[in-house]
């Protein structure tokens, strides 16, 4: 809602974070957002609260504390198996104008995309999507949300100063999860849905869950990149072979998908997929900021290319100066001797 005066903020607090759970299963996605909101919530010295909605999800709420949460409310219904936007959403605006959060972030995956917009244009609040850093102004103590805009020529910092709570989504992978503490205590709050909720409200008769993947990015530990410089598909060829000797996958720049060179399952940055991999290896990517918000994250970046001058030879922990079409038969060569 809008605020009318500053004093108005005093009525709201703590960091909520919408707990993302698929088949009955809380996504990684979830800690990896509790983690951020941990360092939101020291910062405002408040509460981080998880809201988990779902069917037969009681018994997973405990598993929440350990990873930064020291609230975890609590929505269990057989209406809520599967996924219903529209009625997730009735039941976050009514809980938010109960509990009154100051900052809600939600994981920016396809459930995420469909809930929190309805959330926002029903509770009268700004919201930023797709962001890839969170962070509170140690002047006025707002929630900065910071994103790529202008097709990710510049990154901007959002902040909603008259409205609360305070939105974002995060794309999953961006943030680091933290390790669980398995010593944290919390507490668990358990809410019902009402029939306001319920009424006059579509139904999910089934869902359907495909194992038909093409690629599989977000599970990849070791991921080969190429862009523009792989020339075409044969390029992608040579990096699959030295994918399939180190067990990883192959990606791509929105460069090299455009061209057609391979397809956009491969795609990784800020229209495609975000990744935090072990190794990330970068093939004749120069790094535009679309791209380097898909993978920035990784634990070791390596970057081939023969200008050492780009932004992901700037970035990388390893910089390789040369010929990528030597180099990459090179390393597969001597992988195929180990």
């Amino acid at each position: 809602m809008r605020l009318k005066n500053d004093s108005d903020k005093l009525k709201y607090s703590n960091v909520w974070v919408v707990a993302e759970v698929l088949s009955g299963k809380i996504q990684p996605v979830t800690h990896e957002l509790l983690g951020a909101a941990r360092s939101l919530a020291d910062a405002k010295k408040s509460k981080v609260w998880a809201v988990l909605l779902g069917h037969n999800v009681k018994e997973q709420a405990q598993l929440l504390i350990p990873y930064g949460a020291d609230k975890v409310l609590v929505v269990d219904d057989s209406r809520l198996s599967g996924f219903s936007d529209e009625l997730e959403a009735r039941i976050l605006v009514r809980l938010i104008k109960k509990y009154k959060p100051e900052i809600l972030i939600c994981g920016a995956t396809t459930r995420g995309r469909a809930l929190i917009p309805r959330v926002a244009v029903v509770s009268e609040c700004g919201l930023t999507a797709d962001c890839t850093e969170l962070s509170i102004d140690p002047v006025s103590g707002d929630f900065l949300q910071t994103r790529p805009a202008f097709g990710g020529n510049i990154m901007a910092t959002i902040r909603c100063p008259f409205h609360r709570p305070q939105m974002a989504t995060v794309r999953p992978r961006v943030m680091k999860a933290p390790d669980a503490d398995f010593s944290r205590n919390g507490e668990i709050i358990f809410e019902e849905v009402t029939e306001s909720d319920a009424s006059k409200i579509k139904r999910i008769l089934e869902v359907f869950h495909s194992d038909d993947v093409a690629v599989n990015l977000a599970d990849a530990q070791i991921i080969i990149s190429g862009g523009r410089a792989m020339k075409g598909p044969e390029g992608f060829k040579m990096l699959g072979r030295l994918a399939a000797r180190v067990g990883g996958a192959v990606g791509a720049s929105r460069a090299a998908v455009d061209a057609g060179w391979i397809p956009y399952a491969h795609q990784i940055g800020q229209t495609g997929q975000t990744v935090q991999t072990k190794v990330y290896i970068s093939c004749g990517i120069s790094g535009q900021i679309q791209h380097l918000v898909g993978m920035q994250s990784c634990n070791l970046i390596i970057a081939i290319d023969k200008d050492p001058s780009t932004p992901m030879m700037q970035m990388a922990d390893i910089a390789v100066v040369g010929d990528l079409f030597e180099i990459v038969p090179g390393l597969t060569e001597e992988i195929v001797k180990l």
